[in-house]
């Protein structure tokens, strides 16, 4: 009863000496009677040394609103210094100890909660990124069927990536909130596609032994020349051309849309690889057809190597990276592991590459799994090219005019090499992986800045390899260089199915 008519009077504004002070203690303990009586004490300068060592705030008027830590105003001179450095000196008393408790637990309390959260956080995010990923691939799969039962020739992924654009684009004008919400629904699939873009076309790559072993040396110092002489004229075709029609219809360059990098590989995931590489590789030696034939063995190690090698790549410094791109350390990585199988397998370094990749449905390899990928590949282009829609419609004319010229131009150049299909695969395939290395180094000798000219110059002439090879560095240019992926496809496509087109093909053949 006594404690309680203490509260109450220490509730109320008491006057003393013609002032109303209002008084609390650090933990807004109003029962503390030992407080109450040192504020007392103090404001009639009676007992200053008194052994209490909470800290008061005493507020003329009362107490003003906000933080009490932060809204202090002594009305007494002299008194506060002492007071405060009393304080100081005394050890923890009980408010002082009971402040300490409850921020320990408070502290214990959001240490619990922060894990919980960020554990149920990684849960949901991972299950976000099963549905989305796993939408478009069954778009993918689901677009293949149709076209497969319909007898149409023009590829699936294609005609689902102008569908997806166009639907963003109806959505953005009418409901763009709907766009928007779409948008971030698919943005975890699409930065994990982004994240091992190279890895989708790499296996033509790790396979390049198989097609050039039957290559004559006269061929091969011909597809040199084309290689070097016609990936760099493709270059300045396509990117001279992009500006000439910039200037030429005065387009003013802006800047793109700043567009999300992948986060880098973690230690734990080139740790994990590693692991998956060494037990899959030492049980294939001593159970060769354990998964029940010699593809499915060789599978879990030649991909773990082909990820392994783009993982290692990709840390290496930049300077490293200028000539040795992570895609060649992520091909190399899985010839070696491909030669060390065969040595110590006695099978041969042929028949364990051959394995990598079957085109057979019914037997997949390493490479047949990651090559499933493409077409989703191509139908997550559109929304990177939502993202820069606005930079698309203000220069279209250079976009769609000098993917036309570009595509012309290297049709009539790669042609010539012949009908061989091993040569021109052969072809191909260098090419990208000498633009792949080399075309940034190359944009930036010709002056190319902007990421319309070097998105179009790289996928005009190194095809997907420079695309993904140019798209992990340079984000920003991913949208053109998708625009002129597909556009040369499906010109070329065109171009080709013109009689008197083919007709001039056929005669620079021979």
């Amino acid at each position: 009863m006594e404690d309680e008519g203490i509260v109450k009077k220490q509730q109320k504004r008491t006057r003393v000496r013609g002032k109303r002070v209002g008084v609390w203690c650090n933990e807004r303990m109003p029962h503390c009677l030992r407080c109450w009586t040192l504020s007392l004490a103090l404001v009639q300068q009676a007992a200053p040394k008194s052994n209490c060592t909470s800290n008061h705030f005493l507020a003329p008027n009362g107490l003003r609103k906000g933080s009490f830590l932060q809204n202090t105003v002594i009305p007494i001179k002299g008194q506060v210094q002492g007071l405060r450095f009393h304080q100081r000196q005394m050890g923890a008393t009980h408010g002082h100890g009971i402040c300490k408790s409850r921020q320990v637990s408070a502290k214990s309390a959001g240490t619990e909660s922060g894990g919980t959260s960020t554990l149920t956080q990684s849960v949901v995010g991972l299950f976000h990124l099963i549905v989305s990923l796993g939408l478009i691939l069954a778009m993918d799969k689901y677009l293949k069927k149709v076209f497969v039962a319909a007898a149409i020739k023009f590829p699936s992924a294609l005609f689902g990536m102008f569908c997806i654009f166009s639907l963003l684009i109806v959505l953005d004008s009418t409901l763009p909130s709907a766009a928007t919400a779409l948008m971030n629904f698919f943005e975890p699939a699409f930065m994990f596609i982004q994240r091992y873009l190279p890895l989708f076309y790499v296996p033509s790559l790790v396979v390049l032994p198989l097609s050039v072993k039957d290559i004559p040396p006269a061929s091969g110092i011909k597809i040199c020349l084309i290689i070097v002489g016609g990936w760099l004229a493709t270059v300045c075709v396509a990117g001279f051309t992009a500006i000439a029609v910039r200037k030429a219809v005065k387009t003013q360059m802006v800047d793109a849309e700043p567009m999300g990098k992948p986060s880098p590989f973690s230690a734990i995931e080139v740790w994990t690889w590693s692991a998956l590489l060494l037990a899959s590789f030492v049980g294939a030696l001593f159970y060769p057809t354990v998964l029940g034939t010699a593809a499915r063995t060789c599978l879990p190690f030649l991909l773990a190597a082909t990820v392994l090698g783009y993982m290692v790549g990709s840390g290496l410094p930049s300077t490293v990276k200028m000539v040795f791109h992570p895609i060649i350390c992520c091909a190399l990585s899985a010839d070696l592991i491909a030669y060390a199988f065969g040595y110590l397998s006695k099978s041969g370094f042929e028949p364990v590459l051959g394995n990598y990749l079957t085109k057979a449905a019914s037997d997949p390899g390493a490479g047949d799994i990651l090559m499933g990928f493409l077409g989703s590949v191509i139908l997550s282009f559109a929304f990177s090219m939502f993202k820069q829609r606005k930079l698309v419609k203000r220069h279209a004319a250079e976009i769609f005019t000098s993917v036309i010229i570009s595509t012309v131009f290297s049709l009539f150049l790669v042609m010539p090499v012949g009908t061989n299909p091993s040569l021109t695969a052969a072809v191909v395939v260098v090419t990208g992986l000498v633009g792949a290395n080399f075309v940034q180094a190359t944009l930036d000798k010709l002056g190319f800045r902007d990421p319309i000219a070097r998105g179009i110059a790289t996928a005009s002439s190194a095809h997907g390899l420079g695309t993904a090879a140019l798209s992990a560095k340079e984000p920003e240019a991913l949208p053109f260089c998708a625009i002129a992926y597909a556009l040369n496809g499906i010109f070329g496509s065109i171009l080709c199915s013109i009689p008197a087109v083919r007709q001039s093909l056929l005669a620079l053949v021979g």
